[in-house]
């Protein structure tokens, strides 16, 4: 069993914190919500470390964990949405409306109605750029699952934005 050492979890920090904000801003819509659920999760891996048959696998096991943060930190949401007074959908800010294209900003609204599972599989495999097996590893589900929920999400969103399939 390998144990990563601080400086191993720091050498991670530095190189994927930033893919991995921007894959939790993603799922979660905003970017302080995304950067706490990254910073938790290497807080709790320097509180206790995950023990792994293989060095290699500590990228994959830290991403399924922001994928969890990100699901935990979406529950937490709905719940408190539900108890309070009705949730106006967030606003893009000026700043973000003049970067974005229209298109762009249209891609995002059709990701956004995806349901989490399918919007988790296109973010990992086309924001990310994982394989199917990366994505099939950060998510605990089945290639042949990552393959037709991916199939779906391309179709629905497809139909959303009013393209043909492929």
């Amino acid at each position: 069993m390998v144990v990563p050492q601080t400086r191993d979890l720091v050498a991670l920090y530095m190189e994927h914190q930033l893919g991995l904000v921007r894959m939790a801003v993603l799922l979660v819509g905003d970017e302080a919500t995304a950067e706490d659920v990254v910073q938790d999760v290497f807080l709790r891996m320097q509180e206790r470390c995950p023990r792994l048959d293989d060095e290699d696998k500590l990228l994959a096991y830290v991403r399924a964990a922001v994928l969890n943060g990100c699901r935990m930190a979406l529950r937490r949401r709905r719940t408190i949405w539900r108890y309070s007074q009705p949730h106006e959908p967030p606003v893009w800010s000026a700043e973000s409306a003049a970067m974005l294209s229209e298109e762009r900003r249209a891609v995002m609204r059709a990701l956004d109605r995806l349901p989490r599972r399918q919007r988790e599989a296109v973010v990992l495999r086309y924001y990310l750029d994982l394989t199917d097996d990366e994505v099939s590893a950060a998510m605990g589900i089945r290639q042949g699952t990552v393959r037709s929920t991916m199939a779906r999400a391309l179709a629905a969103l497809a139909r959303e934005l009013g393209e043909e399939a492929r």
